[in-house]
């Protein structure tokens, strides 16, 4: 049996928390990882207690959905609520972060970003990335490879 790798675990947990998205306009899922451990998940969603996209639609400003809070910050709060550290830490995203996301990454000490898929990769947050060192890289989600370690399981 062949173990699963560690980019296809910790995105696949991502794409896992994207199903918990109450948006609908797209299903974002974020995964915090430190020493091979999960230190947080977040999908974007409402704050708590709040209405949710998918029971009143999004709420639009600006073409952009201003009720939800992005996976990546979810993510991040869930580590500041918690008490965890984010130093030195890596993000696993379906989505490459928006503009503010990327910000709250750089200055949460997050250093490497996973992204499964391009989505209006900000010119500014790539200069924000290159001018702190953290590092950005595309990782294919497949999710029949995946499939194929879980088939093989069993």
């Amino acid at each position: 049996m062949e173990r699963i790798e560690w980019h296809d675990y910790f995105m696949a947990q991502a794409h896992l928390l994207a199903l918990r998205s109450t948006c609908k306009r797209l299903s974002v899922g974020a995964t915090i990882i430190k020493d091979n451990r999960i230190i947080a998940g977040g999908y974007n969603g409402s704050v708590a207690g709040e209405v949710h996209c998918i029971d009143e639609d999004c709420l639009l400003e600006d073409g952009h959905c201003i009720r939800t809070i992005h996976a990546e910050m979810n993510a991040i709060l869930q580590c500041s609520k918690q008490g965890v550290s984010t130093e030195g830490a890596t993000i696993y995203v379906t989505h490459f972060p928006c503009l503010n996301c990327t910000k709250s990454i750089i200055q949460a000490g997050i250093k490497t970003i996973y992204y499964a898929k391009d989505y209006h990769n900000h010119a500014y947050a790539l200069q924000l990335l290159e001018q702190s060192g953290v590092k950005y890289e595309h990782i294919p989600f497949e999710p029949e490879r995946i499939a194929n370690y879980i088939l093989d399981s069993q």
